[in-house]
């Protein structure tokens, strides 16, 4: 990711910095490349003017002081004695990095809404860094020799450019992470800068520090030996790998293997500062029951461990929950489990939100084409707690439930104005053992649900595709639960 100039250049200064860019505002600007070593180079951004020896082993690096948002384009020069870049049309603004499998990827071109946000799709304060893959959309047949040579290589992540939003850039552009840029800068007329660094088909695994995982006495056993044959990690992402890779005796670097992302993605940008991460991923570890039950320690070792790469403790990391599919066509028998440890985690961590998207599922896709919904609910968590917009950030989540007269009574957070069903019928989607649908009623923001015995949990939109129709009177779903029942 970081060669970015011919061999013949004498400086060079890292990929991600191209005209176009979004740098972040209120944090020190960092600009960093390489060169020949002892050379004297002078950088120029803002009106200040820094300078700098390329260091014994080439790098060199400078530190701009904290910036406010730009509303006029800047220009970034870097010189030496014998070469010159320029980089134009650079704005001061916030910088949001996308990571996740292939719901984050999905690009506008095909999302639902599409012909309608192609109207207005131009916006020269939404910037994409949108960087495409190897192995990307293939699958069950091997790489060919350049592909195998760059993995070989630790290049994964292939040269990319910032763009201005247009009818033509936003085509690939993840269709979440556009809606919710779009959002922000309506909302606070300011420059959004999106990094998309989202794998189709990846593991969580691949996104974590292959050394967090070393030291992590749970999950040290996902970096032993070959991972195509560590049983420690998904199946089906194990066999993708052998489909691509497996053929070759040198090379078995991939996208899903553990690390490799994150060391061929995000480490390269570390030095960058940015607003916040937003996160969609899941599908390729929730097809195992132990895969399912490790998920929520694995994201909170991910989050702990980019806030402490970016030094940043409150780092605001923003994820998905898991959509709705049916069990004939797709391995989504754990689909409720999984997104129940999704919506846990929100209480184990701060500076965190979470997207509820069953309600935008599709029966027989593992990509629901409605991203603006999903796009939306992120950005209404960053719209509260980033730009200090007052607003509802989610559907009702379960407070508690207790048992009392021969009822459940179940208590939410987020109900706004109150609690609704999204079809005006009557309140679907709740059992006592995930199976068996009771009846609910909606009084004084609450949830009366008729039981002759207290049971020890009750359940919410306990199945792969979701059949729950409870709703805020903002139009936001409540998530999937499972929670215990206590007397009263």
């Amino acid at each position: 990711m970081l060669s970015v100039f011919p061999a013949l250049a004498q400086i060079e200064i890292s990929e991600i910095f191209t005209s176009n860019m979004v740098l972040q505002r209120d944090k020190p600007i960092k600009i960093w490349g390489k060169g020949v070593p002892g050379d004297k180079l002078q950088v120029n951004f803002l009106n200040e003017t820094a300078k700098a020896s390329v260091r014994a082993d080439s790098t060199w690096q400078i530190v701009f002081k904290k910036q406010q948002a730009t509303t006029k384009p800047q220009t970034l020069v870097v010189k030496s004695s014998e070469e010159k870049i320029i980089l134009t049309n650079i704005l001061v603004g916030d910088v949001w990095l996308l990571i996740g499998q292939s719901n984050m990827e999905w690009p506008m071109g095909v999302e639902m809404h599409y012909e309608e946000a192609k109207r207005e799709a131009k916006n020269p304060n939404l910037r994409f860094f949108n960087p495409t893959f190897i192995g990307k959309n293939i699958y069950g047949t091997p790489y060919d020799k350049d592909q195998l040579n760059s993995l070989n290589n630790n290049i994964l992540f292939q040269e990319s450019k910032w763009e201005e939003s247009d009818s033509s850039s936003f085509k690939d552009m993840s269709a979440v992470g556009y809606y919710f840029g779009r959002e922000i800068v309506k909302a606070e007329n300011t420059t959004i800068g999106l990094m998309n660094l989202a794998i189709g088909g990846a593991p969580i695994e691949a996104f974590i520090d292959i050394q967090a995982l070393k030291k992590n006495k749970q999950f040290a056993a996902k970096t032993k030996g070959n991972w195509l044959k560590n049983d420690a990690l998904p199946v089906w992402i194990r066999e993708r790998g052998m489909q691509n890779v497996g053929h070759s005796q040198a090379v078995n670097n991939h996208a899903y293997k553990p690390g490799f992302a994150f060391k061929t993605g995000v480490k390269p940008i570390l030095k960058m500062p940015i607003k916040g991460i937003l996160w969609y991923q899941g599908e390729s570890n929730a097809q195992e029951m132990a895969r399912v039950n490790e998920y929520p320690e694995l994201q909170k070792l991910l989050i702990k461990d980019y806030r402490k790469q970016w030094r940043d403790k409150n780092l605001p990391f923003y994820w998905v929950q898991l959509s709705s599919i049916d069990t004939t066509n797709y391995d989504s028998h754990y689909w409720p489990e999984f997104r129940d440890g999704q919506r846990k985690l929100l209480n184990e961590l701060e500076h965190v939100g979470m997207a509820v998207s069953s309600d935008v599922g599709n029966r027989n896709d593992i990509h629901p084409r409605n991203k603006k919904a999903v796009g939306k609910r992120l950005a209404r968590w960053a719209l509260k707690n980033e730009y200090g917009e007052d607003i509802i950030v989610s559907g009702p989540l379960p407070q508690k439930a207790e048992y009392k007269n021969g009822n459940i009574i179940v208590e939410f957070k987020y109900t706004a104005k109150g609690l609704q069903t999204l079809d005006e019928k009557a309140v679907r989607g709740f059992s006592i053992d995930g199976k068996t649908e009771l009846t609910g009623e909606i009084k004084d923001k609450k949830i009366i649900v008729p039981s002759a015995e207290k049971p020890e949990y009750i359940y919410y939109n306990w199945q792969a595709y979701t059949i729950g129709n409870l709703e805020n009177s903002e139009e936001l779903p409540v998530s999937t639960f499972k929670i215990e029942v206590i007397e009263k």
